[in-house]
């Protein structure tokens, strides 16, 4: 009898429902071989919650459940947020193990681990047979470690080593991180962290037709550069760095720029003071995810000041409304998104002088910023989802040998 092709089984364990994500595991639950199912901790993003980096009460303003197959797990505990011990499930066994005539999963995808859900997981999945891989945003230039915590995490590894067969890398730095972490024991595969392009992209070009509504809400007059700052506004995103080159550039410059701060969180009210006097400086507060698309279309230069940015996928959204984007070399994403002088300029963290020098040479130099823009935008067009589905193959081609499936998985 013909062996009967099957989609492969997929689990995809996280913590709660990311609005990052979401597109993404849309477009791979369109793979009609690849049977994703993604086992959520908690509900917590879409119910709402206190986010503490925003410092408000959020509630994002896109479906976050729409269009693939998932599972809230039962909780042991739910504290609305997450940490290493929270959300807190049961049934992770069982429920990989297969349930009423299922089959057992093919494959485990498992977001971090540092969490006991992770970790049960993993070793859920190893009394299974099933293979286990592993995807973060973790770098080796995120924060510094002293030797007890670096020995510490030798050890970690050495144990981690044995319980997943693959990782999913998301650029250049986190490779380098797995790579130092795991050797070469366990294979890497690329899975580049992307955004949904064709929303932030059409959703720009969307705004422009409506620029002047923005222009009127925020007082600001047409035809003068703009600086924008969008992230949460916490002390290492360091938008006050980013002030304090504003009111260097505005002593030099006869630009005349205007700098917008989008945003909430631990920072504001000192950044309020900060800017006293500074009567071109515009706070916008935190704005939704589909409203930041209008605010990336009003911006000649966007900038990420930021310490220990593991990516900065506000990057990627931003570049997609082709605009050139200064950051610094603690964020994650730089030496994949950005080359100095082509798609924007990167600087290192904590040089003031840097950055207003990159932020003179984008607003003063006649066609700068298009030029930068029009080549952030190619970049990032390559920086895509497409991409992701063909990293995913590669791993369950490796991980899955000899499993019937309807078409070979390979790169595409």
């Amino acid at each position: 009898m013909a062996e009967v092709k099957r989609p492969v089984r997929l689990a995809y364990l996280v913590s709660h429902p990311i609005q990052y994500q979401v597109p993404l595991l849309r477009r791979i639950a369109a793979e009609p071989d690849i049977d994703l199912t993604v086992l959520y901790g908690s509900d917590f993003s879409v119910r709402g919650y206190k986010d503490d980096g925003f410092g408000v009460d959020l509630k994002w303003d896109l479906p976050l459940l729409d269009g693939y197959k998932y599972e809230i797990l039962p909780a042991l505990r739910d504290t609305g947020t997450q940490t290493f011990a929270a959300p807190l499930n049961y049934g992770i066994f069982s429920r990989l193990r297969g349930r009423g005539g299922e089959a057992p999963y093919d494959l485990l995808w498992v977001h971090g681990y540092a969490m006991v859900n992770s970790m049960v997981a993993m070793v859920a999945a190893k009394a299974l047979g099933i293979p286990v891989l592993m995807r973060s945003d973790s770098t080796l230039i995120d924060r510094p470690r002293g030797g007890a915590k670096r020995f510490a995490k030798r050890l970690f590894f050495a144990g981690l080593r044995q319980m997943i067969d693959g990782v999913l890398t998301i650029g250049t730095l986190n490779e380098g991180y797995w790579r130092a972490s795991v050797g070469d024991s366990v294979p890497l595969f690329r899975m580049p962290y992307a955004v949904d392009n064709d929303f932030f992209r059409r959703r720009s070009e969307e705004a422009a037709s409506r620029r002047g509504e923005l222009l009127a809400e925020l007082k600001m007059e047409a035809g003068r550069p703009v600086i924008l700052f969008a992230s949460k506004l916490q002390y290492r995103k360091h938008a006050d760095h980013l002030l304090e080159a504003y009111r260097r550039l505005i002593e030099r410059s006869s630009a005349g720029p205007y700098l917008v701060i989008v945003g909430d969180g631990e920072a504001r009210a000192e950044l309020g003071r900060s800017a006293a006097g500074l009567e071109d400086v515009r706070f916008c507060g935190f704005r939704n995810q589909s409203e930041l698309p209008r605010f990336f279309d009003l911006a000649t230069v966007f900038v990420l000041p930021a310490r220990h940015e593991p990516w900065g996928l506000i990057v990627n959204e931003v570049m997609n409304a082709a605009r050139p984007v200064i950051m610094t070399d603690d964020v994650g994403a730089h030496p994949d998104l950005v080359t100095n002088g082509v798609e924007g300029y990167v600087y290192p963290v904590g040089d003031i002088a840097a950055l207003t020098e990159a932020l003179d040479r984008v607003i003063s130099v006649p066609g700068e910023a298009e030029r930068m823009g029009r080549n952030a935008l190619a970049r990032i067009s390559a920086w895509n989802f497409e991409e992701d589905i063909a990293g995913l193959r590669r791993a369950i081609a490796a991980l899955t040998k000899g499993l019937p499936v309807e078409r070979e998985f390979a790169a595409k």
